[in-house]
């Protein structure tokens, strides 16, 4: 019968799924226009800061050494795109110093239809059902995951949630867990006001989609644990986090959506 801690287990491991590939999309992107402009310097850059806590959380707690690998995984990602920016960015002045132009700046706006990816010209009809498959794949991963590790979860296991309340440790990881929170929600500010000027050039909804999906099933696994009000505090960092972040990227896609529909406007008009 399915408990509340084999619920919690299938939906943070399907999480997990979805955050290992959630950076791919925007790699990708990126690679296909030759170009980071359409990221905030300033979103990668909290972000980044906003992973380094969670690894330093996974170290102080002592987690076992997947997560902390996932940790620096995650913060890995981050610095390739900070790379992509850079390198992109230098290769753009280099060309445009050669031809006797002007290099790409980060407030630059992105010339539509230049090297755009395959989805961006797709139907909403076929981008539905590829993010219904994508989302299917990542469920299905996810819980056969969480059903092969099963027998192999110890509740005495060190956690990064459980640690003894009122310790120095304790107090450290609750700093860490509502520091990321923060960060994360800071990181989205800059890109949202980056996307008034860039009319969502260059960025990829998947990047947002895939977090939305992975931060709700991250705060559902933990509800899913236990409705107890002191465990719902110990854990208020990461499901604060988790929560709040994805009303600002449903904002994202909404921008992506009205910057869409207007351009499509536009184009038959």
């Amino acid at each position: 019968m399915l408990n509340g801690d084999n619920l919690s287990s299938i939906l943070g491991w399907i999480s997990l799924v979805c955050w290992i590939v959630v950076y791919s999309p925007q790699v990708y992107e990126n690679y296909c226009l030759q170009s980071g402009e359409g990221l905030s310097v300033l979103f990668v850059i909290i972000w980044l800061l906003g992973d380094l806590t969670n690894l330093a959380g996974a170290l102080l707690g002592g987690l076992l050494p997947t997560v902390i690998l996932l940790a620096l995984y995650y913060t890995t990602c981050d610095l390739i795109l900070l790379c992509q920016i850079y390198y992109y960015r230098y290769k753009s002045h280099r060309l445009s110093s050669r031809d006797g132009g002007e290099g790409q700046g980060e407030r630059t706006p992105l010339i539509r239809g230049e090297g755009r990816p395959h989805e961006e010209v797709l139907g909403g009809k076929i981008l539905a059902i590829r993010y219904a498959c994508a989302l299917a794949f990542i469920v299905s991963v996810g819980t056969l995951a969480s059903w092969i590790t099963s027998e192999d979860i110890n509740d005495d296991d060190a956690n990064l949630h459980n640690p003894v309340e009122g310790t120095k440790r304790w107090w450290a990881i609750q700093v860490l867990g509502w520091s990321s929170a923060l960060l994360f929600l800071g990181a989205r500010v800059p890109q949202i006001f980056k996307n008034f000027k860039t009319r969502c050039e260059g960025l990829s909804p998947a990047l947002f989609f895939y977090a939305i999906f992975g931060n709700t099933t991250y705060a559902l696994s933990i509800c899913a644990k236990s409705m107890d009000k002191k465990y719902l505090i110990k854990n208020g960092g990461w499901l604060a986090g988790s929560a709040l972040t994805v009303f600002l990227d449903i904002f994202v896609l909404f921008q992506f959506s009205y910057y869409r529909y207007t351009d499509d406007t536009r184009s038959s008009g």
